[in-house]
C-alpha cells in the first residue's frame, strides 16, 4: 500500500472539527477531484471505504 497522508491531513482534521467552516467546506469540495485522495480512497478496504462514504457523504469511486 502506498504512503498516503490523507489520513493525517490537517485540513481533513479541520473539517472533522468544524465541517461547516470555510476550510472544512473547501476540503470536502477538494476531495471530489484530488488524485491523491482517489489513490488513498481506493487503497482502503471496502469496509473503510463505506465508512468514508457515510462520514463524508462521498459518492465517487
Amino acid at each position: 500500500m502506498a504512503n498516503h497522508k490523507c489520513a493525517e491531513c490537517p485540513l481533513r482534521a479541520k473539517h472533522d472539527a468544524k465541517p461547516k467552516s470555510l476550510v472544512g467546506r473547501v476540503w470536502r469540495w477538494h476531495i471530489n477531484f484530488c488524485p491523491g485522495w482517489k489513490a488513498y480512497f481506493v487503497s482502503l478496504t471496502p469496509e473503510e471505504q463505506q465508512n468514508i462514504r457515510d462520514r463524508y457523504n462521498f459518492t465517487k469511486y
